[in-house]
């Protein structure tokens, strides 16, 4: 099975995140914390509050584990790709079926989430804390629990177990799996849309598709996005969902439908400068490789 797509994927997966952790900071507070009128206005209060540190509160294990998942959702894509159409590697020449793209691209989004929702889950609960945990001044101030993502793992697993470190996975499953074959598929029909046939696409058309497809991706996946995060920090003071469509319908039902697309802005404003440089990293990489 070839293992550089899983190399690339890890490389081009730590970039993507350094580009991209700031705005995802905003994104995830906009989701799950009241208070905030915008993204101006959670920039504006998060500077002051917490300098620009704050921004980047939990990058340093979304650096390592989320460009692992990276690494995982680039590596089983390719390799299900391949196996599904029968060849040994990618060949512009010969593209790949439509189908074919978006179905290795959901096998890839179902199979990754065995390791990012864990990932993910501390990474959503770090970036929600605003105080840090030196700071703390109350006892039981949730904002200030965790000191550091191995902290934050072990208190969650002695708390809840292993299942409470997949809070919300199901969420994320039903988050991934469509969108990341509709993110390939998009990348590989506006690459091939753009470049002659028979010929590689050139780097500005990487760039482009694959800030494009970031953006789609993830407009696409928003609603259950909001779901999955409200699911992650469900827990940290009693439990208030019972599970994904009771937290569908309380979210709806306390601040109307429009609370399916918070954080909306902010992520396709980072989707595409974070997926363009991830796809253009991740095919010069390989293009290297070979």
């Amino acid at each position: 099975m070839p293992s550089i797509e899983f190399v690339a994927g890890w490389i081009s997966g730590a970039l993507g995140i350094i580009i991209g952790h700031p705005v995802d900071t905003v994104k995830v507070r906009l989701q799950t914390q009241a208070g905030y009128r915008g993204i101006v206005d959670c920039i504006v209060k998060t500077y002051k509050k917490e300098t620009i540190l704050g921004f980047f509160k939990g990058m340093s294990f979304p650096v390592i584990s989320v460009a692992a998942s990276n690494s995982l959702m680039f590596g089983i894509y390719s390799n299900a790709l391949l196996y599904i159409y029968g060849t040994e590697s990618k060949d512009w020449k010969n593209p790949s079926h439509h189908l074919h793209v978006f179905l290795a691209g959901s096998i890839s989004g179902f199979v990754q989430v065995y390791f990012t929702a864990p990932v993910d889950l501390i990474k959503v609960r770090l970036q929600n804390q605003t105080e840090s945990f030196k700071r703390q001044a109350k006892p039981g101030n949730l904002q200030a629990r965790y000191h550091g993502p191995v902290h934050c793992a072990v208190s969650i697993f002695k708390a809840e177990g292993i299942a409470g470190l997949y809070r919300g996975s199901s969420a994320l499953v039903l988050r991934d799996m469509p969108t990341l074959g509709l993110y390939f598929l998009t990348y590989e029909v506006l690459c091939k849309w753009m470049t002659n046939d028979g010929e590689t696409p050139d780097s500005w058309t990487m760039l482009f598709a694959g800030g494009c497809a970031g953006t789609v991706g993830w407009a696409t996946a928003n609603p259950m996005d909001v779901i999955k995060s409200r699911l992650q920090m469900d827990g940290m003071q009693g439990v208030q969902y019972r599970g994904i469509f009771h937290c569908i319908s309380e979210s709806i039902r306390q601040e109307g439908f429009r609370v399916l697309c918070k954080g909306l802005t902010a992520n396709s404003v980072r989707a595409f400068p974070v997926n363009a440089v991830t796809f253009l990293s991740y095919e010069k990489l390989l293009e290297t490789c070979r």
